[in-house]
């Protein structure tokens, strides 16, 4: 994946599922404990880990590194542009609450980091042109998808979504070539979800994917990835915290920027629903 710009921790979490195990244990160390690995040599990396310097060395280069000095660099001038709040919200529910907001909204700074232009330039016109359109997602994903699908909807580009999963891959495979599928799922492994994209390749339908995470079981599916930076640091917090806020996010900007390509289409429909939504407001008592 072409993202220079991502951060390294990012840019090591995307891409940690397909990495071999010595190298995960790398990863793992390097997105877990970063001001403690830019003061370490490689080989003492190695040695915290139990494993060879040439793996630690290996993995930088998996991460797009040239080395292991390159990647210090990189990580310290990440560490270096991290914003520190300052705030103590006690130790109380609403201040723990409040410590959890910024948490995610600092790891929304980077959430399209991972993104390119060609991705989702292509993501664009294979949504905006499609004959159908279905989104397919289960699990957190769901509400997701049911979002996307209503915007779409809502700015002149008719999407479907189907809940159930068996439905869902039936409707995949009823598409065609003229048809998009899209998949949203986190984690990239949702079995139901992985079924309906094949389902939706088997039909000769494309498949755009919505994930985490740049290697997985669906985007090897999937003829256009478009890459969220996971909020957690790893597979297991992403599979144990699954927010999907920055997915949300992105789906909202997204379908704006579908509705730039439609011009006066985007418009009209959106003035269409504005008159239904007022239509459907009462009076306050």
């Amino acid at each position: 994946m072409s993202a220079p710009d991502a951060p390294t921790t990012v840019r090591i979490a995307a891409v940690r599922n397909s990495l071999q195990p010595s190298e995960r244990r790398v990863a793992d160390l390097i997105v877990g404990e970063p001001e403690t690995v830019i003061e370490l040599t490689a080989q003492e990396l190695a040695d915290r880990i139990g494993v060879g310097r040439s793996t630690v060395v290996r993995a930088c280069q998996t991460f797009g590194y040239r080395g292991y000095p390159q990647l210090r660099v990189a990580l310290a001038a990440e560490l270096g542009r991290q914003i520190e709040t300052g705030e103590d919200y006690g130790s109380s529910v609403l201040g723990g609450i409040r410590a959890d907001i910024d948490r995610t909204a600092q790891s929304l700074r980077a959430a399209t980091s991972l993104l390119t232009d060609e991705d989702v330039e292509a993501a664009v016109e294979a949504i905006r042109g499609a004959r159908r359109l279905l989104v397919v997602a289960n699990g957190l994903s769901a509400p997701v998808a049911s979002d996307l699908a209503m915007r779409l909807t809502a700015v002149g580009r008719p999407a479907e979504t189907v809940a159930d999963t068996i439905a869902q891959q039936i409707a995949a495979r009823h598409l065609d070539a003229d048809d998009v599928c899209v998949v949203i799922s986190g984690s990239g492994a949702n079995e139901a979800s992985l079924r309906a994209a094949a389902a939706a390749r088997t039909a000769g339908a494309r498949v755009v994917a919505l994930t985490s995470f740049a290697a997985s079981s669906l985007t090897e599916r999937a003829d256009v990835v478009l890459v969220i930076a996971p909020a957690g640091a790893s597979f297991r917090e992403e599979l144990e915290h699954t927010s999907r806020v920055a997915h949300a996010v992105f789906v909202e900007a997204f379908v704006d920027a579908v509705a730039r390509t439609m011009h006066d289409g985007a418009r009209r429909s959106r003035a269409n629903v504005l008159e239904i939504l007022s239509e459907n407001l009462g009076d306050t008592p």
